[in-house]
């Protein structure tokens, strides 16, 4: 895959295909830090859609976050990457940019966490054993929060 840049927040990008002989550009376009092709939806509003939700793979954007983006800038749910205008993608990319997302995020759980081994509360103590922290049962059926605590410990 080889990137052409055509402007600030758009992209061409190669695609080599095994059918046909002529390479294909897909047009790209650039939020935050994120090449998105156009032709994905910037919030799914059917399941069969999950797979290109933009906004959503952002780490701290969810569902509702998502609406509350796409309300405030008045665009409609199943408006595709590449429909946007320019002052849209810049709009989007500011506000995404002030709020606390990806990294900064995890960092910010990660110290929540320490600061509760630290100080040694229950939910602390539940955290360190790799045990449920929420109250779920641990006679049985345990396996998933282990899993999921140990990979919390090691981001």
């Amino acid at each position: 895959m080889i990137s052409r840049g055509s402007s600030s927040n758009e992209q061409r990008t190669l695609v080599e295909s095994q059918d046909s002989s002529q390479p294909k550009y897909v047009k790209m376009v650039f939020i935050l830090g994120v090449n998105f092709p156009e032709r994905n939806l910037l919030k799914a509003s059917q399941p069969s859609y999950a797979r290109s939700k933009s906004l959503e793979t952002f780490f701290g954007i969810g569902n509702n976050g998502s609406s509350r983006l796409l309300s405030r800038f008045n665009i409609h749910p199943t408006c595709r990457v590449g429909e946007l205008a320019n002052k849209q993608v810049l709009d989007l990319t500011a506000v995404l940019s002030e709020m606390k997302i990806e990294n900064d995020l995890r960092r910010e759980v990660l110290n929540d966490i320490k600061r509760l081994k630290e100080t040694g509360t229950y939910r602390g103590r539940r955290h360190a054993l790799g045990l449920p922290v929420r109250g779920q049962r641990t006679r049985t059926q345990i396996k998933t929060p282990v899993r999921l605590n140990r990979m919390e410990r090691r981001l």
